[in-house]
């Protein structure tokens, strides 16, 4: 058998991004996907400014809207918008169509693409990584970066561990033009009743994402929830083109990145941000700092890189998260204030993560003042 120098598990961001980056310089790469590009994936599709530059020069984004105004509500109440006159604060992409950009900038870069092949199973000795496939076949490779998701083989494989789960439900929900004209150019969060949850809305042209998210185990009150919200909306009676959910888990702060060959990225590493569970910017950074320890023979380097640019931030947010489970009420009012709004307008822009944005004296103080008040009562209802 021949053997890849690089064999990429999973069509994603994160696998995509591995491939792009190792073909570029020289590695004979190889992708598997189990589906075929386009394909409907579970996902907000909202990119952030870390996910357009980590993109920029590579592919142009297939954006169906920019937003530049945020409405923010605290399980319904309390509402107030923001706007960034400055520009747009995120892009909105259906991630059908922003994946199959990726897979066609990673062929042009040298790689190959193999579409319903499904690895069954990794096995590693001393000359490199076997993949059996469902079909019986064996793939020989080098090495492997893992981007299967986190309930992949790879995952598996090297031993990932989690601190957290989550339940995300969501609707693609078609809508006529005035419903259009009401949400172009602007998302909605809801900060929900049950602790950490939030939804959205975020609009892309003829439709509307709208989805929740709430920790694992409390499944019937999400569903609740997203119910309740999307009566709240007025859309209720649409009949969603797609309805679908999905469980997004973050790694223990102590989880592997590697095992020999095999190296994890993206949703087979556990890499999200914990609190928004924003995983898009990280799939990309995280794929193209594999594809490049690959390239350079720096397997170890993989775990350094990610361990110095990605983790402080994920640190950082869970850190948020714990507040915002405790005290929704809290972070609602900070983001009404002008210090709030200009934190989260550098995080959607790319201009601070999480790490900068909680080192700072003034949210350092504030968190500290969080922790010493009473808990909140909260209620056992979804709304």
């Amino acid at each position: 058998m021949s053997v890849w120098e690089l064999v990429v598990v999973g069509g994603g961001p994160a696998g995509l991004s591995a491939a792009y980056a190792a073909a570029r310089r020289g590695v004979r790469t190889l992708v598997v996907e189990r589906a075929a590009h386009p394909r409907y994936k579970t996902c907000g599709g909202g990119l952030i400014g870390a996910s357009l530059a980590a993109v920029a020069g590579r592919i142009e984004v297939p954006a169906h809207d920019t937003v530049d105004r945020v409405t923010f509500t605290l399980d319904g109440r309390g509402g107030f918008t923001r706007r960034h006159a400055a520009g747009p604060l995120v892009s909105m992409v259906r991630r059908e169509e922003f994946d199959d950009r990726l897979r066609a900038a990673a062929v042009a870069a040298g790689a190959e693409v193999r579409e319903r092949a499904t690895v069954r199973s990794v096995e590693q000795d001393s000359d490199g990584v076997r993949l059996r496939l469902a079909d019986g076949e064996v793939l020989l490779a080098r090495t492997v970066v893992g981007a299967d998701g986190s309930s992949g083989v790879t995952a598996r494989h090297v031993g990932v561990r989690h601190r957290q789960v989550d339940l995300g439900l969501e609707l693609e929900l078609p809508v006529p033009p005035p419903e259009q004209a009401r949400w172009r150019s602007r998302v909605l969060l809801d900060w929900g009743p049950l602790p950490g949850s939030y939804a959205w809305v975020f609009p892309k042209g003829d439709r509307l994402t709208v989805g929740v998210i709430a920790g694992r185990g409390e499944g019937e009150r999400t569903r609740q929830y997203l119910r309740r919200f999307v009566d709240r909306l007025g859309l209720a009676d649409v009949s969603p083109v797609h309805d679908s959910g999905h469980l997004t888990r973050c790694r223990s702060d102590d989880s592997p990145l590697r095992r020999g060959r095999v190296l994890v990225a993206g949703d087979a590493a556990g890499l999200l941000e914990p609190w928004t569970r924003e995983g898009i910017s990280y799939a990309l950074r995280s794929g193209e700092l594999a594809g490049a320890a690959v390239a350079g023979a720096d397997l170890a380097g993989y775990e350094r890189s990610v361990t110095e640019r990605l983790v402080p931030a994920m640190r950082a947010g869970q850190r948020l998260l714990d507040v915002f489970a405790q005290r929704p009420a809290l972070c609602h009012r900070a983001l009404a204030t002008p210090p709030g709004w200009r934190a989260f307008t550098r995080f959607c822009l790319g201009r601070a993560d999480f790490d900068e944005v909680v080192g700072r004296v003034s949210v350092r103080a504030a968190l500290a003042l969080a922790d010493r008040l009473p808990a909140p009562r909260r209620s056992r209802t979804a709304g």
